[in-house]
């Protein structure tokens, strides 16, 4: 899918209290740029907001981070986000590869909601939940690795769980119709997209306890 370029993107968010324009600044300051010990969960690819910014306004006890690694599509979940007043989200833009550099064991939970497929077997690398990326969150999260991800893709997430399951991820949940369980579930921009044309959505929540 080809991003159109949004005119005058960075200065939307240099001039919004939601963007974090150099978040290497804070790693291992996470808790103190929140003002709070609330725990800290991380949406990778975060699209449009509209899945992070319902969790943040649903749940004020624990503080959000979204990732998006293009500016004009950061854009649009800041100026969605404005629209709210919520002290307990914020924004970067980063690729995802850049992680370590910006949090030292400060995240709870890592959500991965309709990544890029990259459904070639060459490409196998650049999916999110590829030994690479897996063994990037490993110095992402806290204390145990906990990863919840939801996507259209059937191969991806074939691979997914082959992935997890090799890393050393045990499954808490999985479903290949998650909107046919009772699992608590906020729907994103494309996932309702995908609803709508009845494409069915698989679930996985995976964690990984810490020293096993």
């Amino acid at each position: 899918m080809r991003l159109r370029n949004v005119k005058n993107a960075n200065i939307i968010l240099q001039d919004s209290s939601y963007f974090i324009s150099d978040p290497k600044m804070y790693r291992q300051h996470w808790r103190e740029m929140f003002a709070c010990d609330n725990p800290i969960r991380l949406e990778v690819g975060c699209g449009k907001g509209q899945f992070l910014i319902q969790m943040a306004q649903q749940n004020p006890e624990i503080n959000f981070v979204g990732v998006e690694k293009y500016e004009s599509v950061l854009v649009r979940a800041i100026q969605n986000a404005e629209l709210t007043s919520l002290p307990n989200l914020k924004f970067i833009c980063v690729d995802a590869k850049e992680l370590v550099q910006i949090f030292d064991h400060e995240i709870e939970l890592l959500y991965l909601n309709f990544s890029d497929p990259w459904p070639k077997k060459r490409h196998h690398k650049r999916r999110l939940t590829s030994f690479d990326f897996l063994s990037i969150y490993e110095s992402v999260f806290q204390s145990d690795s906990h990863i919840i991800q939801k996507t259209d893709n059937i191969i991806l997430f074939a691979s997914s769980l082959e992935d997890l399951s090799q890393f050393g991820y045990k499954f808490l949940q999985i479903s290949l119709d998650l909107h046919q369980t009772d699992l608590p579930n906020i729907r994103t921009e494309y996932e309702q997209k995908f609803a709508n044309m009845g494409v069915k959505i698989n679930y996985v929540e995976a964690i990984k306890l810490k020293n096993k």
